[in-house]
C-alpha cells in the first residue's frame, strides 16, 4: 500500500514519455497538462496517506485482537478457579448441615472455621434465616445476596473487557477496509488520467480530465472524514 504513490508517479512518467518529442503545444494543452500533473500529485499523496492509515489500522486491529484473546484466557482461568471455590463452598455447607443435624458441635465448628471469608458473610446471613427449622429459608448460602465470589466477578469483568476489545478491533478492521476502498478509487482516477493523456483530441482529453477531477473529489472527502491514527 505505501508504495502505491510512487508507483502512480512512475506510471504517469512513462505515459508522458511519448509526448516529450511532440511539437510546440498550445496554451490550453499546457494548462491541461498542469491540471493533470496536479491531479496525479494529489493521487500519489492521497494513495500514500491512505496506505499508511490502512496499515496503522490493521496494526491496531491485531493489537486489539491479541488483547481480547489474552483477556479471554485470563477470564477462563478466573472462572475455573471461581467454580472450584463454589464447589468447595457448596460441599462445606452440605457437610456442616450434616454435622449440625446430628448434633456434632465439634465437627460443626470445624467446618465453620474452614469456610472462606467471602463465603462466611453469606453463611452468617443464611443461618439467621433458621434454615434447619424454617421451610421458607433460602436453600443455601450460595443463593443469598450477600454471597460473592471475587474470582467469578473478575472473570465476568475480564470477559466484558475482552468482548469490548474485540469489537474495537473489528471497528479498526472496518476502518482499514474503508481506506483500502479509497485507494481503489484513487487507482481509478489514475487510470482515467493516464488514458486521457493518450488522446490528441481536445474534447476527449478535457472530458476525461474533468471526470477524473470529479471522481477524485470522492476519495478526498473520504480521507478528510475517516478517523486517523
Amino acid at each position: 500500500m505505501a508504495e502505491a504513490g510512487g508507483a502512480n508517479i512512475e506510471i504517469a512518467h512513462h505515459l508522458n514519455e511519448g509526448d516529450e518529442h511532440d511539437g510546440p503545444k498550445s496554451h490550453w494543452h499546457e494548462v491541461l497538462e498542469v491540471a493533470e500533473a496536479i491531479v496525479l500529485a494529489l493521487v500519489a499523496i492521497c494513495t500514500a496517506w491512505s496506505g499508511y492509515q490502512a496499515a496503522k489500522w490493521d496494526g491496531l486491529q491485531d493489537e486489539l485482537y491479541e488483547k481480547s484473546t489474552r483477556m479471554r484466557v485470563e477470564a477462563q482461568g478466573l472462572a475455573a478457579r471461581g467454580g472450584q471455590e463454589q464447589i468447595y463452598d457448596a460441599s462445606s455447607v452440605a457437610e456442616w448441615i450434616k454435622a449440625k443435624s446430628s448434633g456434632n458441635e465439634k465437627l460443626t465448628q470445624l467446618f465453620e472455621r474452614r469456610f472462606r471469608p467471602e463465603f462466611r458473610v453469606a453463611f452468617d446471613a443464611w443461618v439467621k434465616t433458621d434454615p434447619l427449622n424454617n421451610p421458607d429459608a433460602p436453600p443455601g448460602p450460595l443463593v443469598m445476596k450477600e454471597y460473592h465470589n471475587e474470582h467469578l466477578e473478575e472473570a465476568a469483568k475480564k470477559g466484558e473487557e475482552a468482548t469490548e476489545a474485540f469489537e474495537h478491533g473489528a471497528a479498526a478492521r472496518a476502518t482499514s477496509d474503508k481506506y483500502v476502498r479509497v485507494t481503489v478509487l484513487l487507482a481509478t482516477v489514475l487510470l482515467l488520467v493516464a488514458i486521457s493523456q493518450r488522446f490528441k483530441s481536445h474534447g476527449v482529453r478535457l472530458g476525461l480530465a474533468i471526470v477524473s477531477f470529479l471522481l477524485l473529489c470522492f476519495p478526498l472527502v473520504r480521507l478528510l472524514l475517516l478517523p486517523r491514527l
